[in-house]
C-alpha cells in the first residue's frame, strides 16, 4: 500500500468517529511503527490536518470539522483522471510502472479498495498502436527537461538516415495515437512524429532552440492529424443519417455547418485532403464534395478505383 492510501484509510476512521492512532495504521497495513507516525505526521503537517490525539481515547480526531483530503469531494475529476489512465493503457503504454501506480492509486481513492477503475469505466479505441515505453519515457523527458532528442524515426534503427534531432514542443494524442510536435533540424520546419514510428529516443544535452507560441495554430489550424498551412476550404453536403450525425459533431474549432432543405453543408479548413477523403467515404452516398473541385475529383476517382475493384 502507498502512502497515499494509508492516509485515505486513517482519514476515512477518522471522519467515521473511531480515533484510530499509530498502532491501528501499523497493524492495518503491516508497517513499522515509525512509518506509521510519518504517514500521520504527513496527514498533519504536508495536508494541513487538524489533527489532535485524545488522551482518554488513545486515537486522533479533527478538532475542526469540514477538513477534506485532496480529491475527497472531486469525483469527477478523478473521473477524468481515471479516463486519462484509461486512455494511455488504449494506447498501448499500460505496462509503464508511472501507469499502473496511478491507475493503482485512483482505485484506492475513488472506492477504498472496494473496486477498481474498470469496474466503472470502459474506454475503447481502434487502430491503436504500442508505444515502446523507453521511447514515451524519453520524450516526455525531453519536454519536461526542455532538452533536444535524437530519435531513429522507422522501425530500423540501423538505419541511420532516419535519425532525427529534434527540439520537442508537445505531446499529442490524435484518435487514440501518440504524436509527439517538434522542430525537425533536418527539415527546419515543426513535424509531428508518430510515437509508434520511433524505434529509438535518446536525450541530448543541449537544451532547446525553438519553442511553442501561446498563439500558435499549428495544431488547431486545419481538419485533420496532417498539419500545416490552410490549403483550401472544403464543403461537403451530407444527407440522411450522415447529416443526423455530423449536426452534431465536433471536427474542427473553425467548422462551420449550414442548414439546408434536408441536408447540411459542412466547411472546412484542409491543408491535406487524405483524411478528409476517408471521412467522406465512410458515408457512402450520403455525402458529396460540393468544393472544391479538386477535392471533388479526388474522391471520384476514389470511387472509380473501388468500382474497378468490385466489377
Amino acid at each position: 500500500m502507498s502512502v497515499l492510501e494509508r492516509i485515505y484509510s486513517f482519514h476515512s476512521r477518522i471522519q467515521a468517529g473511531q480515533y484510530p492512532n499509530a498502532n491501528d495504521l501499523s497493524e492495518e497495513f503491516e508497517i513499522s511503527p515509525a512509518t506509521a507516525h510519518r504517514d500521520i505526521a504527513y496527514l498533519r503537517d504536508r495536508l494541513l490536518a487538524p489533527l489532535r490525539f485524545d488522551q482518554r481515547k488513545n486515537g486522533y480526531y479533527y478538532e475542526e470539522d469540514g477538513f477534506r483530503l485532496p480529491f475527497q469531494d472531486s469525483p469527477r475529476l478523478l473521473l477524468f483522471l481515471a479516463l486519462l489512465n484509461s486512455l494511455a493503457a488504449e494506447a498501448g503504454l499500460d505496462s509503464l510502472p508511472e501507469i499502473q501506480q496511478l491507475q493503482h492509486k485512483l482505485s484506492a481513492m475513488m472506492f477504498g479498495g472496494q473496486a477498481t477503475i474498470e469496474d466503472i469505466i470502459h474506454c475503447e479505441w481502434v487502430e491503436t498502436e504500442t508505444v515502446s515505453d523507453t521511447v514515451f519515457q524519453q520524450v516526455v523527458n525531453s519536454l519536461l527537461q526542455q532538452t533536444q532528442l535524437e530519435v531513429v524515426y522507422g522501425k530500423d534503427p540501423e538505419n541511420s538516415g532516419n535519425s532525427r534531432r529534434l527540439d520537442p514542443l508537445k505531446l499529442v494524442n490524435y484518435q487514440g495515437r501518440w504524436y509527439l510536435l517538434a522542430w525537425c533540424f533536418l527539415r527546419g520546419e515543426k513535424r509531428l512524429f508518430h510515437l509508434a514510428r520511433i524505434s529509438a529516443a535518446n536525450l541530448m544535452s543541449q537544451p532547446v532552440q525553438h519553442r511553442l507560441n501561446p498563439d500558435d495554430n499549428y495544431l488547431t489550424g486545419v481538419f485533420g492529424i496532417f498539419k500545416g498551412e490552410i490549403s483550401f476550404t472544403a464543403t461537403i453536403r451530407l444527407s440522411g443519417m450522415a447529416a443526423r450525425r455530423v449536426r452534431t459533431q465536433h471536427w474542427h474549432p473553425e467548422q462551420v455547418i449550414e442548414e439546408q432543405n434536408k441536408t447540411i453543408l459542412l466547411h472546412l479548413p484542409v491543408a491535406d485532403d487524405r483524411e478528409l477523403i476517408m471521412k467522406i467515404l465512410q458515408f457512402g452516398d450520403e455525402a458529396e464534395v460540393i468544393a472544391p473541385k479538386q477535392l471533388r475529383n479526388r474522391v471520384k476517382e476514389k470511387i472509380n478505383a473501388m468500382v474497378r475493384q468490385y466489377s
